[in-house]
Protein backbone atom coordinates (compact mmCIF):
# COMPACT_ATOMS: atom_id res chain seq x y z
CA UNK A 1 0.00 0.00 0.00
CA UNK A 2 2.81 2.41 0.65
CA UNK A 3 4.58 1.77 -2.46
CA UNK A 4 1.35 2.16 -3.81
CA UNK A 5 0.96 6.02 -2.15
CA UNK A 6 4.02 6.75 -3.48
CA UNK A 7 3.69 5.84 -6.87
CA UNK A 8 0.41 8.18 -6.85
CA UNK A 9 2.08 10.81 -5.74
CA UNK A 10 5.39 10.81 -8.04
CA UNK A 11 2.81 10.56 -10.77
CA UNK A 12 0.12 13.10 -9.48
CA UNK A 13 3.33 15.42 -9.49
CA UNK A 14 4.89 15.04 -12.94
CA UNK A 15 1.25 15.39 -14.42
CA UNK A 16 1.20 18.83 -12.08
CA UNK A 17 4.65 20.27 -13.58
CA UNK A 18 2.94 18.48 -17.30
CA UNK A 19 -0.14 20.48 -17.27
CA UNK A 20 1.37 23.69 -15.97
CA UNK A 21 4.11 23.50 -18.87
CA UNK A 22 0.82 22.87 -21.19
CA UNK A 23 -1.36 25.66 -20.04
CA UNK A 24 1.75 28.37 -20.33
CA UNK A 25 2.14 26.76 -24.42
CA UNK A 26 -1.70 27.40 -24.65
CA UNK A 27 -1.33 31.09 -23.48
CA UNK A 28 1.54 31.22 -25.76
CA UNK A 29 -0.59 30.23 -28.78
CA UNK A 30 -3.56 31.94 -27.97
CA UNK A 31 -1.77 34.89 -27.81
CA UNK A 32 -0.30 34.27 -31.44
CA UNK A 33 -3.73 33.45 -32.91
CA UNK A 34 -5.38 36.61 -31.91
CA UNK A 35 -2.36 38.80 -33.09
CA UNK A 36 -2.82 36.64 -36.31
CA UNK A 37 -6.68 37.55 -35.51
CA UNK A 38 -5.61 41.32 -35.07
CA UNK A 39 -3.54 41.15 -38.67
CA UNK A 40 -6.03 39.76 -40.54
CA UNK A 41 -8.38 42.00 -39.48
CA UNK A 42 -6.02 45.13 -40.27
CA UNK A 43 -5.02 43.61 -44.16
CA UNK A 44 -8.88 43.48 -44.36
CA UNK A 45 -9.31 46.95 -43.24
CA UNK A 46 -5.97 48.18 -44.92
CA UNK A 47 -5.72 46.35 -48.30
CA UNK A 48 -9.21 45.52 -49.30
CA UNK A 49 -10.51 48.91 -47.69
CA UNK A 50 -13.43 49.08 -50.23
CA UNK A 51 -14.47 46.71 -53.66
CA UNK A 52 -14.74 50.19 -55.49
CA UNK A 53 -10.50 51.01 -55.30
CA UNK A 54 -8.96 50.78 -58.89
CA UNK A 55 -5.71 48.29 -58.29
CA UNK A 56 -3.49 46.95 -60.45
CA UNK A 57 -3.35 42.97 -60.94
CA UNK A 58 -0.08 43.32 -59.36
CA UNK A 59 -1.05 44.97 -56.36
CA UNK A 60 -4.42 42.73 -56.06
CA UNK A 61 -2.31 39.18 -56.52
CA UNK A 62 0.35 41.05 -53.40
CA UNK A 63 -2.81 42.57 -51.52
CA UNK A 64 -4.00 38.20 -51.60
CA UNK A 65 -0.91 36.73 -51.12
CA UNK A 66 -1.00 38.75 -47.68
CA UNK A 67 -4.28 37.68 -46.68
CA UNK A 68 -3.39 33.84 -47.91
CA UNK A 69 -0.63 33.77 -45.77
CA UNK A 70 -1.76 34.97 -42.95
CA UNK A 71 -4.81 32.80 -43.06
CA UNK A 72 -2.58 29.43 -43.26
CA UNK A 73 -0.68 31.00 -40.28
CA UNK A 74 -3.67 30.96 -38.25
CA UNK A 75 -4.90 27.57 -39.46
CA UNK A 76 -1.40 26.53 -38.37
CA UNK A 77 -1.25 27.68 -34.90
CA UNK A 78 -5.23 26.90 -34.55
CA UNK A 79 -3.99 23.36 -35.53
CA UNK A 80 -1.35 23.49 -32.84
CA UNK A 81 -4.07 24.91 -30.37
CA UNK A 82 -6.29 22.21 -31.04
CA UNK A 83 -3.22 19.38 -30.94
CA UNK A 84 -2.45 20.41 -27.62
CA UNK A 85 -5.85 20.67 -26.09
CA UNK A 86 -6.26 16.81 -27.42
CA UNK A 87 -2.94 16.01 -25.37
CA UNK A 88 -4.77 18.37 -22.41
CA UNK A 89 -8.25 16.63 -22.70
CA UNK A 90 -5.70 12.90 -22.62
CA UNK A 91 -3.54 14.21 -19.57
CA UNK A 92 -6.74 15.15 -17.66
CA UNK A 93 -8.28 11.71 -18.28
CA UNK A 94 -5.07 10.04 -17.01
CA UNK A 95 -5.37 11.89 -13.96
CA UNK A 96 -9.02 11.55 -12.98
CA UNK A 97 -8.38 7.73 -13.52
CA UNK A 98 -5.15 7.92 -10.87
CA UNK A 99 -7.33 10.14 -8.65
CA UNK A 100 -10.26 7.74 -8.79
CA UNK A 101 -7.77 4.77 -7.75
CA UNK A 102 -6.63 6.80 -5.17
CA UNK A 103 -9.84 7.63 -4.27
CA UNK A 104 -10.96 4.49 -3.69
CA UNK A 105 -8.13 3.54 -1.71
CA UNK A 106 -8.71 6.44 1.05
CA UNK A 107 -12.56 5.27 0.87
CA UNK A 108 -11.42 1.52 1.67
CA UNK A 109 -9.19 2.95 4.36
CA UNK A 110 -11.55 4.98 6.25
CA UNK A 111 -14.50 2.48 5.81
CA UNK A 112 -11.98 0.00 7.53
CA UNK A 113 -10.71 2.68 9.81
CA UNK A 114 -14.80 3.34 11.06
CA UNK A 115 -15.34 -0.19 10.84
CA UNK A 116 -13.08 -0.92 13.73
CA UNK A 117 -13.79 2.23 15.44
CA UNK A 118 -17.42 0.94 15.86
CA UNK A 119 -16.43 -2.60 16.95
CA UNK A 120 -14.05 -1.29 19.49
CA UNK A 121 -17.26 0.71 20.86
CA UNK A 122 -19.13 -2.41 21.23
CA UNK A 123 -16.00 -3.52 23.38
CA UNK A 124 -15.25 -1.02 25.49
CA UNK A 125 -17.00 2.07 26.31
CA UNK A 126 -14.73 5.52 26.08
CA UNK A 127 -15.86 6.01 29.93
CA UNK A 128 -14.66 2.35 30.66
CA UNK A 129 -11.45 2.58 28.59
CA UNK A 130 -10.46 5.64 30.59
CA UNK A 131 -11.59 4.28 34.57
CA UNK A 132 -9.16 1.38 33.33
CA UNK A 133 -6.44 3.21 33.51
CA UNK A 134 -3.67 2.36 35.80
CA UNK A 135 -3.04 5.96 37.42
CA UNK A 136 -3.53 9.20 35.99
CA UNK A 137 -0.39 9.61 33.79
CA UNK A 138 -2.14 6.59 31.48
CA UNK A 139 -5.60 7.71 31.80
CA UNK A 140 -3.97 11.19 30.40
CA UNK A 141 -2.33 9.62 27.49
CA UNK A 142 -5.72 7.61 26.57
CA UNK A 143 -7.42 10.70 26.39
CA UNK A 144 -4.66 12.63 23.91
CA UNK A 145 -5.19 9.40 22.09
CA UNK A 146 -8.87 9.52 21.50
CA UNK A 147 -8.10 13.34 20.45
CA UNK A 148 -5.63 12.03 17.82
CA UNK A 149 -7.88 9.53 16.67
CA UNK A 150 -10.78 11.77 16.48
CA UNK A 151 -8.65 14.62 14.39
CA UNK A 152 -7.39 11.59 12.01
CA UNK A 153 -10.53 10.25 11.53
CA UNK A 154 -11.78 13.94 10.89
CA UNK A 155 -8.86 14.53 8.26
CA UNK A 156 -9.45 11.40 6.27
CA UNK A 157 -12.56 13.11 5.68
CA UNK A 158 -11.66 16.20 4.62
CA UNK A 159 -9.03 14.68 2.46
CA UNK A 160 -11.75 12.33 0.55
CA UNK A 161 -13.99 15.44 0.44
CA UNK A 162 -11.14 17.03 -0.63
CA UNK A 163 -10.15 14.67 -3.85
CA UNK A 164 -13.48 14.29 -4.71
CA UNK A 165 -13.47 18.16 -5.15
CA UNK A 166 -10.57 17.91 -7.14
CA UNK A 167 -12.45 15.14 -9.38
CA UNK A 168 -15.23 17.57 -10.11
CA UNK A 169 -13.31 20.34 -11.37
CA UNK A 170 -10.84 18.08 -13.34
CA UNK A 171 -14.59 17.04 -14.86
CA UNK A 172 -15.55 20.25 -15.39
CA UNK A 173 -11.87 21.58 -16.74
CA UNK A 174 -12.21 18.32 -18.94
CA UNK A 175 -15.97 19.32 -20.67
CA UNK A 176 -14.76 23.07 -20.56
CA UNK A 177 -11.51 21.61 -22.76
CA UNK A 178 -13.22 19.53 -24.87
CA UNK A 179 -16.11 22.85 -26.02
CA UNK A 180 -13.17 24.99 -26.68
CA UNK A 181 -11.80 21.94 -29.00
CA UNK A 182 -14.77 21.86 -30.75
CA UNK A 183 -14.84 25.35 -31.09
CA UNK A 184 -11.21 25.95 -32.46
CA UNK A 185 -12.29 22.58 -34.83
CA UNK A 186 -14.89 24.80 -36.60
CA UNK A 187 -13.25 28.19 -36.96
CA UNK A 188 -10.63 25.95 -38.87
CA UNK A 189 -13.24 25.07 -40.79
CA UNK A 190 -14.08 28.51 -41.64
CA UNK A 191 -10.55 29.61 -41.64
CA UNK A 192 -10.00 26.74 -44.87
CA UNK A 193 -13.44 27.44 -46.20
CA UNK A 194 -12.42 31.15 -46.97
CA UNK A 195 -8.82 29.76 -47.69
CA UNK A 196 -9.63 27.77 -50.04
CA UNK A 197 -11.63 30.73 -52.20
CA UNK A 198 -8.85 33.21 -51.56
CA UNK A 199 -6.81 30.97 -53.70
CA UNK A 200 -9.27 30.39 -56.25
CA UNK A 201 -9.63 34.30 -56.46
CA UNK A 202 -5.53 34.09 -56.42
CA UNK A 203 -5.01 31.57 -59.22
CA UNK A 204 -7.46 33.41 -61.55
CA UNK A 205 -5.36 36.70 -60.95
CA UNK A 206 -2.53 35.01 -61.24
CA UNK A 207 -3.67 33.55 -64.83
CA UNK A 208 -4.14 36.74 -65.95
CA UNK A 209 -0.42 37.70 -64.94
CA UNK A 210 0.45 34.61 -66.95
CA UNK A 211 -0.91 35.70 -70.00
CA UNK A 212 1.09 38.45 -69.94
CA UNK A 213 3.95 37.56 -68.45
CA UNK A 214 6.67 39.57 -69.56
CA UNK A 215 4.25 42.53 -69.54
CA UNK A 216 4.06 42.73 -65.99
CA UNK A 217 7.92 41.20 -65.20
CA UNK A 218 8.57 44.81 -67.16
CA UNK A 219 6.65 46.44 -64.78
CA UNK A 220 7.91 44.88 -61.42
CA UNK A 221 11.70 45.51 -63.02
CA UNK A 222 10.54 49.17 -64.00
CA UNK A 223 9.18 49.69 -60.48
CA UNK A 224 12.44 48.28 -59.18
CA UNK A 225 14.35 50.64 -60.91
CA UNK A 226 12.52 53.95 -59.69
CA UNK A 227 13.02 52.42 -56.04
CA UNK A 228 16.70 52.15 -56.76
CA UNK A 229 16.91 55.80 -57.95
CA UNK A 230 14.75 57.01 -54.91
CA UNK A 231 17.13 54.71 -52.64
CA UNK A 232 20.48 56.70 -54.60
CA UNK A 233 19.30 59.76 -53.97
CA UNK A 234 18.31 59.20 -50.40
CA UNK A 235 22.15 57.62 -50.06
CA UNK A 236 23.62 60.57 -51.54
CA UNK A 237 21.85 62.88 -49.44
CA UNK A 238 23.29 60.88 -46.16
CA UNK A 239 26.94 60.61 -47.82
CA UNK A 240 26.40 64.94 -48.16
CA UNK A 241 25.32 65.07 -44.54
CA UNK A 242 28.57 62.70 -43.02
CA UNK A 243 30.61 64.97 -45.29
CA UNK A 244 29.22 68.00 -43.36
CA UNK A 245 29.66 66.71 -40.29
CA UNK A 246 33.23 65.81 -40.98
CA UNK A 247 33.87 68.91 -42.51
CA UNK A 248 32.99 70.96 -39.15
CA UNK A 249 34.46 68.68 -37.24
CA UNK A 250 37.62 69.57 -38.91
CA UNK A 251 37.24 73.20 -39.08
CA UNK A 252 36.35 72.57 -34.76
CA UNK A 253 39.73 70.83 -35.00
CA UNK A 254 41.53 73.58 -36.69
CA UNK A 255 39.85 76.36 -34.64
CA UNK A 256 40.99 74.48 -31.23
CA UNK A 257 44.56 74.13 -32.55
CA UNK A 258 45.09 78.05 -33.17
CA UNK A 259 43.21 78.61 -29.95
CA UNK A 260 45.62 76.93 -27.78
CA UNK A 261 48.51 79.20 -27.71
CA UNK A 262 45.87 82.06 -27.08
CA UNK A 263 43.54 81.18 -24.20
CA UNK A 264 43.87 78.95 -21.13
CA UNK A 265 40.50 78.88 -20.22
CA UNK A 266 38.77 75.32 -20.09
CA UNK A 267 35.49 75.06 -22.03
CA UNK A 268 32.61 72.53 -22.40
CA UNK A 269 33.25 69.65 -24.62
CA UNK A 270 29.83 68.85 -25.17
CA UNK A 271 29.18 70.26 -28.59
CA UNK A 272 32.92 69.30 -29.28
CA UNK A 273 32.77 67.25 -32.93
CA UNK A 274 34.97 64.36 -32.54
CA UNK A 275 37.09 62.64 -35.15
CA UNK A 276 35.41 60.23 -36.66
CA UNK A 277 37.19 56.60 -37.06
CA UNK A 278 36.18 56.41 -40.80
CA UNK A 279 35.06 59.31 -43.51
CA UNK A 280 31.35 57.19 -43.75
CA UNK A 281 30.71 57.91 -39.95
CA UNK A 282 29.38 60.68 -38.51
CA UNK A 283 31.64 62.87 -36.41
CA UNK A 284 29.18 63.31 -33.04
CA UNK A 285 29.73 65.32 -30.43
CA UNK A 286 29.33 63.92 -26.84
CA UNK A 287 25.71 64.77 -26.80
CA UNK A 288 24.96 63.25 -30.53
CA UNK A 289 27.13 60.33 -28.99
CA UNK A 290 25.20 59.40 -25.37
CA UNK A 291 22.12 59.38 -28.33
CA UNK A 292 23.14 57.29 -30.56
CA UNK A 293 23.78 54.95 -27.71
CA UNK A 294 20.21 55.27 -25.94
CA UNK A 295 18.64 54.31 -30.11
CA UNK A 296 21.20 51.45 -29.62
CA UNK A 297 19.87 50.14 -26.40
CA UNK A 298 16.18 50.58 -27.52
CA UNK A 299 16.74 48.26 -30.49
CA UNK A 300 13.46 45.82 -30.83
CA UNK A 301 11.40 48.51 -28.43
CA UNK A 302 11.41 51.08 -30.90
CA UNK A 303 7.64 52.67 -31.88
CA UNK A 304 6.44 52.36 -35.14
CA UNK A 305 6.16 55.01 -37.51
CA UNK A 306 2.64 55.04 -37.44
CA UNK A 307 0.19 54.14 -34.94
CA UNK A 308 -1.73 51.45 -37.70
CA UNK A 309 0.15 49.35 -40.09
CA UNK A 310 1.14 46.49 -41.73
CA UNK A 311 3.99 45.44 -43.06
CA UNK A 312 3.87 44.50 -47.00
CA UNK A 313 6.92 44.50 -48.31
CA UNK A 314 10.30 43.43 -46.27
CA UNK A 315 13.88 44.63 -46.05
CA UNK A 316 15.98 42.70 -48.41
CA UNK A 317 16.54 40.65 -51.85
CA UNK A 318 13.00 38.74 -52.49
CA UNK A 319 12.01 36.52 -55.73
CA UNK A 320 8.79 37.20 -56.47
CA UNK A 321 6.15 34.57 -56.23
CA UNK A 322 4.44 34.52 -59.40
CA UNK A 323 7.40 35.17 -61.98
CA UNK A 324 10.33 33.34 -60.12
CA UNK A 325 12.69 34.98 -62.57
CA UNK A 326 12.52 38.34 -61.26
CA UNK A 327 13.91 39.41 -57.68
CA UNK A 328 12.96 42.71 -55.96
CA UNK A 329 15.21 44.15 -53.20
CA UNK A 330 13.90 46.30 -50.36
CA UNK A 331 16.36 48.94 -48.93
CA UNK A 332 14.03 49.41 -45.88
CA UNK A 333 10.07 48.44 -45.00
CA UNK A 334 6.90 49.25 -46.64
CA UNK A 335 3.67 50.09 -44.48
CA UNK A 336 0.68 49.75 -45.49
CA UNK A 337 -1.57 51.98 -43.15
CA UNK A 338 -4.88 54.02 -43.30
CA UNK A 339 -5.62 57.29 -45.64
CA UNK A 340 -4.01 60.29 -44.03
CA UNK A 341 -2.58 58.35 -41.22
CA UNK A 342 0.14 60.57 -38.89
CA UNK A 343 3.36 59.74 -39.53
CA UNK A 344 5.86 59.79 -36.57
CA UNK A 345 8.99 60.21 -35.16
CA UNK A 346 10.60 56.31 -33.91
CA UNK A 347 12.62 58.65 -31.60
CA UNK A 348 14.00 61.90 -30.37
CA UNK A 349 16.56 63.33 -32.37
CA UNK A 350 16.92 66.18 -34.96
CA UNK A 351 15.24 66.85 -37.95
CA UNK A 352 18.27 66.27 -40.74
CA UNK A 353 17.09 67.24 -43.94
CA UNK A 354 13.43 67.33 -45.58
CA UNK A 355 13.52 66.64 -49.44
CA UNK A 356 11.03 66.21 -52.34
CA UNK A 357 11.86 62.79 -54.50
CA UNK A 358 10.49 62.10 -57.82
CA UNK A 359 8.03 59.07 -57.06
CA UNK A 360 8.61 59.08 -52.92
CA UNK A 361 6.85 62.45 -52.52
CA UNK A 362 8.35 64.29 -49.59
CA UNK A 363 10.99 62.50 -47.74
CA UNK A 364 12.29 63.49 -43.75
CA UNK A 365 15.03 62.87 -42.47
CA UNK A 366 15.89 62.59 -38.90
CA UNK A 367 18.99 62.20 -37.17
CA UNK A 368 20.00 60.17 -34.31
CA UNK A 369 23.42 60.52 -33.20
CA UNK A 370 25.05 58.09 -36.43
CA UNK A 371 21.61 56.88 -36.80
CA UNK A 372 19.06 57.85 -39.19
CA UNK A 373 15.76 56.66 -39.92
CA UNK A 374 13.86 58.15 -42.89
CA UNK A 375 10.03 58.65 -43.70
CA UNK A 376 9.43 58.37 -47.10
CA UNK A 377 5.69 59.15 -49.23
CA UNK A 378 4.37 61.84 -47.21
CA UNK A 379 2.00 64.06 -48.47
CA UNK A 380 2.41 66.67 -45.80
CA UNK A 381 5.29 67.43 -43.60
CA UNK A 382 4.69 68.68 -40.07
CA UNK A 383 8.27 69.81 -39.47
CA UNK A 384 11.32 71.87 -40.77
CA UNK A 385 14.54 70.96 -41.18
CA UNK A 386 16.53 71.82 -37.44
CA UNK A 387 13.68 71.11 -35.36
CA UNK A 388 14.46 68.85 -32.59
CA UNK A 389 11.55 65.76 -32.16
CA UNK A 390 10.47 63.48 -29.60
CA UNK A 391 9.46 59.81 -29.51
CA UNK A 392 6.59 59.61 -31.18
CA UNK A 393 5.92 63.42 -32.27
CA UNK A 394 3.53 63.46 -35.60
CA UNK A 395 6.04 64.99 -38.53
CA UNK A 396 3.26 64.53 -41.64
CA UNK A 397 0.88 62.39 -43.00
CA UNK A 398 1.37 59.44 -45.68
CA UNK A 399 0.60 59.81 -49.46
CA UNK A 400 -2.26 57.44 -51.29
CA UNK A 401 -1.57 55.97 -54.17
CA UNK A 402 -3.82 56.58 -56.54
CA UNK A 403 -2.29 54.23 -59.34
CA UNK A 404 -2.25 51.13 -56.70
CA UNK A 405 -4.87 52.36 -54.49
CA UNK A 406 -2.89 51.83 -51.57
CA UNK A 407 -1.45 54.78 -48.77
CA UNK A 408 1.97 52.98 -48.09
CA UNK A 409 5.47 54.50 -45.82
CA UNK A 410 8.28 53.65 -46.98
CA UNK A 411 10.49 53.40 -44.11
CA UNK A 412 14.44 52.96 -43.45
CA UNK A 413 16.84 52.76 -40.55
CA UNK A 414 20.50 54.01 -41.45
CA UNK A 415 23.41 53.43 -39.50
CA UNK A 416 26.09 55.88 -40.97
CA UNK A 417 25.70 54.82 -44.92
CA UNK A 418 24.88 51.21 -43.65
CA UNK A 419 21.32 50.76 -44.39
CA UNK A 420 19.75 48.27 -41.49
CA UNK A 421 16.78 46.24 -41.23
CA UNK A 422 14.08 48.14 -39.57
CA UNK A 423 12.11 44.65 -38.13
CA UNK A 424 15.33 44.35 -35.84
CA UNK A 425 14.67 47.40 -34.25
CA UNK A 426 10.75 47.93 -34.08
CA UNK A 427 8.90 46.67 -31.75
CA UNK A 428 6.88 43.59 -33.05
CA UNK A 429 7.59 44.60 -36.72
Amino acid sequence: MKHFRTYLFLLISLTTVSVSAQIDKQKELEEKRQAILEEIKQINSLLFKTKKEEKSVLSQVEDLNQRIAASENLIRVTNQQANLLTRNINDNIEKISTLREELKVMKADYAEMVRKSYKSKNQQSRIMFLLSSRNFLQAYKRVQYMKQYAKFRKKQGEGIKAKTEELQKLNADLIEQKKTKQKLIAENEVAKSQLTEERKNQQALVATLKKDESKFASQIRTKQKQADEIDRQIDALIKAAIEEANRIAREKALAEEKAKGNTTTSTSTKNVRTKPAKAEEFALTAEEKTLAASFTNNKGKLPWPVEKGMVVKSFGTHQHPQFPNVTTNSSGVEIATADNEQVRSIFEGQVMAIQIIKGANKVVFIQHGDYISVYSNLATVSVKKGDKVSTKQAIGTVAKSHTEGRTVLKFYIYQNKTKINPADWIYRM
